[in-house]
């Protein structure tokens, strides 16, 4: 069959779940049996987010061709299976950028080069690419921000001629938000109405209306909504608030979403999607009632996006161990020698999160060493795993002015440094490992086990890296090398057997977890934290 385009775009206000609902159709019709991608436009002017502060912009999320790119990729991955790339996360500095290139190369033969017909012939370009691959039954776009801003106008654009060119290959899903206005005890669809107003006035007529909704929504108030928005009644649906998004695809279903889209863009709709293995973790994730208690050690800890895919696959492990997830947060500049065991002592299990920089460092020292020494399952990612590396270096070793070079450029044990070949590289993110690499594990090893092979493919998103000159001291002391690329012999993996789950790791194992193939380092440090806290129960019953 041809492909089909599908865009969502939002209006009234942002962060009102696009990508969940992207997600959560592109999972339905996945289970469907159609082929299908999505891809995120995002209208800010940087390249990608790998230079964003987390605090503006959450997690930077990595695919396995190595592309730094929206969060939103996490939820589409992590509800799909599908392993997004660069081309599935597009910004507008790379629109510009491709398009500016073209321009000094002399592409336009001399023309004026403008919004219209350059940027948007640019933006439609990337909408296609993915389709005339030939690869894909539906791709679904969603168009970052809100109807009305000035820098998504171009994609909106983009998507009015798009309509006219694929027909009926293609759909608008539009998502608005009604709100509650308490005092008055009655939801209001004024905004909607000028959300769809305001997206008709550029040209596009939405095809399916999605009402983000606290309260539910009568059906008189729906048939007034798609009265005045000129769509059918039975295509104006609400998402209304979940315990879980995981349960967002279950609602959207119940609503015929997804074959609403088939209908819409002339696809028969037989049978049902097979959401047997999604009901079932969801049935974990409701019936659980015991709660494992999970620390993250980090500095964003006040913006959980930061984390957003430490967290889920967090609750995807839990629930395949059947139990609740509890996370306390720990701000790592909050953290030190002192209250160490007060903080950490309630803990089942504790991860020591990635990221950059100097500021909260020495917390994340004066956890591990705490962890280390009481013997709790701990779990270190990127940054995480080069502390711990640090950390056993100066109490474990006597290596007392041991770092990372990032950290002290002057330290005289760099038992983490830089690339030798990456050291004379200034841009920003170009001495960066990226993406998916190939690693070997050790046999017998805790993480072989838990993958259940020696040889594993995961994503990286870092500068430096394990200074094997050192590698026989750790060993010799007890803190092994299980992991290494086998290309280069850098090590990916430190653990200690001698300890309950004590297990680093060089690159992000969080995101390959998604709901139907939790990651398997995840799924045995929660199983490890279970263990220690029914031990320390048993212990506490005596």
């Amino acid at each position: 069959m041809e492909t089909k385009y599908i865009f969502v775009t939002g209006g009234v206000v942002s962060s009102l779940g696009k990508g969940i609902i992207s997600s959560s159709l592109a999972c339905l019709l996945k289970a469907r049996g159609y082929r299908v991608t999505i891809q995120k436009f995002d209208p800010y002017i940087n390249i990608d987010p790998g230079t964003l502060n987390p605090y503006e912009h959450g997690e930077c999320y990595v695919t396995v061709d190595g592309h730094e790119a929206d969060l939103d990729l996490g939820h589409y991955e992590r509800f799909t299976d599908i392993k997004t790339t660069r081309a599935n996360n597009v910004t507008t500095g790379r629109i510009y950028q491709s398009v500016i290139d073209k321009e000094r190369r002399g592409d336009y033969l001399g023309k004026t080069v403008q919004i219209v017909p350059h940027i948007t012939d640019e933006i439609k370009r990337n909408v296609k690419a993915l389709g005339n691959t030939g690869n894909f039954d539906f791709i679904i776009t969603e168009i970052g921000g809100t109807v009305g801003d000035i820098e998504s106008l171009p994609f909106i654009e983009s998507v009015r001629q798009l309509r006219w060119e694929l027909g009926d290959n293609c759909l608008c899903v539009h998502l608005t938000y009604v709100p509650y206005i308490a005092a008055a005890k009655e939801l209001k669809t004024k905004p909607t109405q000028h959300s769809v107003k305001q997206l008709q006035e550029v040209g596009i007529q939405p095809d399916i209306l999605i009402l983000r909704t606290e309260h539910e929504i009568s059906p008189e108030m729906r048939r007034k909504i798609a009265l005045f928005c000129n769509v059918s009644p039975e295509s104006v649906i609400q998402s209304i608030d979940v315990p879980t998004i995981y349960q967002v695809p279950l609602n959207m279903h119940a609503q015929h979403l997804d074959e609403l889209v088939l209908r819409k863009t002339g696809v028969p709709v037989e049978g049902e999607p097979d959401m047997h293995r999604w009901i079932t973790f969801l049935d974990k994730l409701r019936t659980a009632t015991e709660t494992v208690n999970i620390g993250i050690v980090g500095k964003y800890v006040e913006l959980p996006d930061a984390y957003k895919s430490i967290n889920e696959a967090l609750l995807q492990a839990a629930a395949y161990n059947d139990h609740k997830l509890k996370i306390t947060f720990l701000h790592s500049e909050k953290l030190n020698a002192d209250n160490a065991g007060e903080l950490l002592e309630p803990l089942d299990g504790v991860i020591i999160a990635p990221g950059f920089g100097q500021r909260g460092i020495q917390g994340k020292f004066d956890a591990l060493k705490w962890c280390r020494e009481h013997d709790v399952p701990t779990f270190g990612i990127c940054l995480g795993m080069q502390c711990m590396v640090i950390e056993f270096a100066r109490n474990g070793l006597g290596l007392e002015r041991a770092n990372s070079t990032e950290m002290d450029t002057t330290t005289p044990h760099n038992v983490i440094d830089l690339m030798e070949e990456q050291k004379g590289i200034s841009n920003m993110g170009g001495t960066m490992r990226l993406g998916a690499y190939e690693c070997c594990l050790t046999p017998g090893s805790t993480a072989a086990r838990a993958y259940g092979s020696t040889t594993v493919s995961e994503r990286h998103r870092h500068r430096f890296e394990f200074n094997s000159d050192y590698r026989e001291q750790f060993e010799q002391a007890g803190m092994m090398c299980v992991g290494e690329n086998p290309a280069t012999r850098l090590v990916e993996v430190v653990e200690m057997p001698g300890k309950r789950w004590f297990v680093g790791t060089q690159y992000h194992p969080e995101y390959s977890s998604t709901v139907l193939h939790p990651n398997p380092l995840f799924v045995d440090f929660v199983k490890a934290a279970i263990a220690y806290k029914h031990e320390r129960a048993a212990i506490t019953e005596k």
